[in-house]
């Protein structure tokens, strides 16, 4: 059997792909656990210095599998797919979430867990939890308006409109647009900008911002004067390299 999210790395970078494009990689609970383990072992690697999310074939992913949802799934613990997602989102290196396609519901759950969504100008996104009266359990009610603001989101969330590429950049969903014949190339060039800067930095930087997102501006700063992890080990090679030049 084919493995549900496959890993390949180059260069400090790890390609995530969930793969079961025949079903336009749909979220079943065994996705989620192949998911999960990449994170675990992904927080473990210091070779590896950011990471990218996609699907394979047509799209990132059409969202929960309701297949799944209507035969009751099995699920380790509540909360589970959450806590998967917020594993992802807590590891202490760049992730991005690379979106073609389809990227619906519990897909951009999965996004939204990601520190950046870059689009191709096929991705079209949407919340359709009212849609099936269902209510979100991924994180969306957290992520999404901290991404486009609380009554964008509500509008998202309660007409379960679809939004294309150039509409979620405008609103901030996602951070850039690239033509879908370009994408890989603009995602490893993007990922090669986040590998030339410190690892160490990144999850600092990671941390802090995490600490103090949407808190009160003063607690916010004095949080990042007292809890400032300094400079990292390659700050001087770094800066020596630059005054070489």
């Amino acid at each position: 059997m084919s493995a549900l999210v496959t890993r390949q790395d180059e260069d400090g970078l790890a390609w995530l792909t969930l793969n079961r494009p025949d079903k336009l990689n749909s979220l079943t609970v065994g996705m989620f656990k192949e998911l999960r383990q990449h994170v675990i072992d992904l927080k473990k690697d210091d070779t590896v210095g950011c990471v990218i999310l996609r699907g394979a074939g047509k799209c990132f992913s059409a969202g929960h599998d309701l297949g799944d949802i209507a035969e009751g799934e099995k699920v380790p613990s509540p909360g589970w797919h959450s806590e998967t997602l917020r594993m992802l989102e807590k590891l202490p290196k760049p992730v991005i979430a690379a979106v073609h396609g389809h990227c619906y519901t519990g897909a951009l759950e999965v996004a939204l867990a990601a520190d950046f969504i870059l689009a191709a100008q096929s991705a079209k996104f949407a919340d359709t939890h009212a849609k099936w009266a269902l209510t979100p359990i991924w994180g969306m009610s957290q992520r999404l308006p901290r991404r486009v603001g609380i009554a964008t989101a509500k509008r998202l969330m309660f007409t379960a409109e679809t939004v294309r590429a150039d509409a979620a950049l405008e609103m901030g969903l996602c951070e850039a647009v690239f033509e879908d014949d370009q994408f890989e190339d603009a995602l490893r060039a993007f990922a090669k900008q986040v590998l030339a800067n410190s690892s160490f930095s990144h999850a600092a930087n990671k941390r802090l911002l995490e600490a103090t997102d949407a808190g009160p501006l003063d607690a916010g700063l004095q949080w990042e004067v007292t809890e400032n992890e300094g400079v990292g080990p390659d700050m001087r090679d770094r800066i020596a390299a630059f005054m070489k030049k």
